[in-house]
C-alpha cells in the first residue's frame, strides 16, 4: 500500500509518501515535501492546491491519504486555513482519506516503535510529524 501522509499546519500541507509491500516499508522519492496555500480566501489558489495534490496522488498512484489530525479547540487548534486545505483533499473525486490522532499515534508507536531514527530516513526535519502519522497509520 501506498500513501501520503500529510501534516497541515498553518497554510502549509507537509507531506511524507510512504509504501508497505510484504511487511517491508519505504520511503519512495516524491518531487514535492510540502505545499503552501498563499491565500486560503481565494477560489483560484484553493483550486490550484487541490489540483496540484490531486495531481501528485494520481503521478505517485497513491491508494491513500492519511491526515493528522489537529485540535478544534484551544491553544494547540489548527489554523482555519489548515481546515480549508483538509476540506480541499476531501473533496478530491475518489481519494481514499482518512484520519489519525495523536492519541492512535502514540498507542501504536507504543506496541510498533520506529526502527530507525527520524534523521536516517532522508527526509527533511518538517515531514518528520506527517512521517510518524503514516508509519503509524501501516503499522496496524
Amino acid at each position: 500500500m501506498k500513501i501520503f501522509a500529510v501534516e497541515l499546519k498553518g497554510n502549509e500541507a507537509f507531506l511524507c509518501l510512504l509504501s508497505l509491500n510484504q511487511g517491508m516499508f519505504s520511503i519512495p522519492d516524491c518531487r514535492s515535501q510540502k505545499l503552501v496555500l498563499n491565500n486560503a480566501f481565494d477560489n483560484e489558489q484553493m483550486r490550484h492546491f487541490q489540483k496540484t495534490f490531486q495531481k501528485l496522488v494520481e503521478d505517485y498512484q497513491v491508494e491513500k491519504v492519511v491526515i493528522k489530525t489537529r485540535e478544534t479547540r484551544g491553544k494547540q487548534a489548527g489554523s482555519a486555513e489548515s481546515f480549508k486545505m483538509e476540506t480541499a483533499i476531501q473533496l478530491i473525486q475518489d481519494l481514499d482519506v482518512a484520519f489519525i490522532s495523536n492519541a492512535d499515534i502514540k498507542q501504536k508507536l507504543k506496541h510498533n516503535p520506529l526502527s530507525i531514527d527520524f534523521r536516517g530516513t532522508g527526509l527533511r526535519q518538517f515531514q518528520e510529524n506527517a512521517f510518524v502519522a503514516g508509519y503509524a497509520f501501516l503499522s496496524k
